[in-house]
């Protein structure tokens, strides 16, 4: 037989029943439990990064302190490798050309892929056309890229070239590799074409985040676009920019494909950068343990670009 309980309470006020705290085993045992659920989660993770990355890094930094042929007894020499590369005009040269580049490519990616986010930022069937047409050279391999690049600006039979030509703007006798401007300039120009449709894809993902509503009431006030792009659009945009650039350099950074394929290093050796000095002397000098150390310090150098990133990240958190 069941029994009415009859809770009094105070007018306006309603006494909700008490609910019995969990027993601390049991907690105990649920904590454990997610503990362990998590750990198997993330183990194979943690083991996939440590074969293919930290082994491989620690193993890079110990050749880097040793005289390492491909054939021949391996030799402690310290820090050897490190000073010779500061002393290595080869490597000076290249490192100095990587940065060119690499200021060359950042700004022109930037600015090509505002424009573009820009232009296809409003919805519609003609912008998502348009983003799609833009990004179809993303899914094209460097490799295939650069080969591609390197038929249409082939003298006598490059399509480029001859279309140029028609237009009364060249030769066909022309050879853009042949000089250290066009060749630069021709690489330049495939690594946009390839390159600036993640620029737009990324930028147009922190357009979409910023709120109409806030260009509209700078405009009622009366506001130009300029003025609107730049105080209240970059502003709002830093995070994404950060990311953005962080990725253009370090893409710069560890350029090799496109330089290996069309320009071999040419002119005169003046198109090798950092990375393609490292694989010539890898692979070609076989000094594997002077790579090593080039590598290790091309690997600081991109662990200084990404603690700006961070650095820049947070600075925009708190601003």
């Amino acid at each position: 037989m069941a029994h009415n309980t009859i809770v009094t309470a105070r007018p306006g006020k309603i006494r909700r029943p008490s609910v019995p705290p969990r027993p601390r085993g049991r907690r105990r045992t649920l904590s454990t439990s997610r503990s362990r659920l998590g750990a198997a989660v993330v183990t194979p993770a943690l083991i996939l990064l440590t074969v293919f990355f930290f082994l491989p890094v620690v193993l890079m930094l110990w050749m880097s302190l040793n005289r390492w042929p491909l054939l021949g007894k391996i030799g402690f020499i310290g820090l050897g490798n490190y000073t010779t590369a500061f002393q290595d005009q080869d490597f000076l040269r290249a490192a100095g050309f990587t940065l060119l580049y690499t200021l060359i490519m950042t700004p022109l990616l930037l600015v090509i892929g505002i424009a573009l986010a820009l232009l296809i930022r409003r919805p519609g069937k003609a912008s998502r056309v348009f983003q799609s047409i833009y990004f179809l050279p993303v899914v094209v391999g460097f490799a295939a890229a650069g080969y591609l690049w390197l038929f249409m600006a082939q003298p006598n039979i490059g399509p480029m070239l001859d279309l140029l030509t028609r237009s009364g703007l060249a030769s066909h006798s022309d050879n853009w590799f042949g000089t250290f401007a066009t060749a630069l300039g021709i690489v330049c120009a495939m690594v946009v074409w390839k390159v600036a449709g993640m620029q737009m894809l990324l930028l147009n993902s922190g357009l979409q985040s910023i709120p109409v509503e806030l260009e509209e009431a700078a405009r009622i006030d009366g506001a130009s676009r300029t003025q609107v792009f730049r105080y209240i659009i970059l502003p709002l945009l830093r995070p994404t920019l950060a990311l953005v650039l962080v990725f253009s350099v370090s893409g710069s950074l560890l350029a090799f494909d496109q330089f290996y394929i069309m320009t071999s290093g040419g002119p005169a050796n003046q198109t090798i950068t950092a990375v393609y000095h490292i694989y010539r002397v890898s692979f070609q000098g076989f000094q594997l343990g002077y790579g090593a150390a080039l590598s290790a310090l091309l690997m600081i150098v991109l662990a200084i670009v990404s603690a700006i990133q961070m650095l820049i990240l947070r600075n925009s958190d708190h601003n």
